[in-house]
């Protein structure tokens, strides 16, 4: 059965971008008769804004959206995290790291995801250093997918990431880890999210094959910027959705998305339009590259 997903953060208000990746989720899903699950990405505690998941689900409900099953919290799988993170000690892949931020980007290149750790704990650590944080050890061998909308896609860890965090100095899993445990856990066969987190991809499918996880499919959207060419994204002030256009909001994305719903469902009530996105929705309309600027 196909089992896709939406897994936003609780980092503020859903906007704009955040419709975006929600629409084609939940239409592919649909598409193909299958299930659509949500869950709330509250791992990154200091982070997150009080009330916020609360107000996401309200939203989702406002527009229209109805997933399957209950809803899933990172902040209460550690136990999850943790077994996998054994899995890989066990393995002899992970390895502590006593470097700070200021460490690394005092000796680091900067890669296609920020800087790439040049390996410095690999080797254990030096004399003094105590641990800070957990590290996977990459290969040389280079990551590749075919993304269902950006085609095909190569990278190579060793190169363009460095060993990255598992567990953080804080004492927080990371997000690689935690997805990657989230959706074998819960089946996700095919992930619809948008082309900023495309860089990330091969670091999981490298955890998945680590630990003899199913690879999902992956469809990569257009991400939406503003006329600077910046992620619209809580930090750059996105205007947060607002249930009283929901409509208006809906018929934007689905015409982002290239699905070219008729004009004159623009004002018709979200019912119908979502009832003509079922009977329309077709991914191969979507545009393949990774940014789309809107005024």
């Amino acid at each position: 059965m196909y089992r896709g997903r939406f897994a936003p953060s609780p980092t503020g208000p859903l906007h704009f971008g955040s419709l975006i990746a929600a629409v084609a989720s939940y239409l592919e899903a649909k598409v193909h008769q299958g299930q659509w699950l949500l869950r709330i990405e509250d791992l990154d505690l200091p982070r997150q804004v009080p009330g916020a998941a609360d107000l996401i689900l309200h939203t989702m409900q406002a527009y229209g959206f109805e997933w399957d099953g209950e809803v899933v919290y990172q902040s209460k799988r550690d136990a999850l995290y943790a077994e996998a993170l054994y899995q890989l000690e066990q393995a002899g892949l992970i390895y502590p790291c006593g470097c700070s931020r200021k460490e690394i980007a005092d000796s680091a290149i900067h890669g296609v995801d920020g800087l790439v750790y040049p390996g410095t704990c690999r080797h254990g650590l030096a004399p003094g250093k105590q641990s800070r944080a957990w590290r996977v050890r990459v290969n040389t061998e280079p990551t590749s997918l075919v993304d269902n909308i950006q085609g095909p896609i190569q990278q190579s860890l060793t190169h363009d990431i460095g060993d990255f965090v598992l567990k953080r100095a804080d004492g927080l899993f990371a997000y690689q880890l935690a997805v990657v445990v989230d959706d074998q856990n819960q089946d996700i066969s095919h992930i619809v999210r948008g082309a900023d987190l495309l860089d990330s991809t091969p670091r999981q499918i490298f955890l998945q094959q680590a630990l003899g996880f199913t690879q999902p499919g992956y469809a990569h959207v257009p991400v939406a910027t503003n006329l600077q060419g910046e992620k619209l994204s809580k930090q750059t002030l996105a205007t947060p959705l607002n249930p009283q256009h929901k409509n208006e909001e809906l018929w934007q994305v689905l015409d982002f998305l290239g699905q070219t719903p008729p004009a004159e469902l623009r004002n018709a009530g979200h019912g119908p339009l979502w009832q003509w996105a079922h009977l329309h929705w077709r991914m191969s309309n979507i545009a393949r590259q990774r940014t789309i600027a809107i005024v």
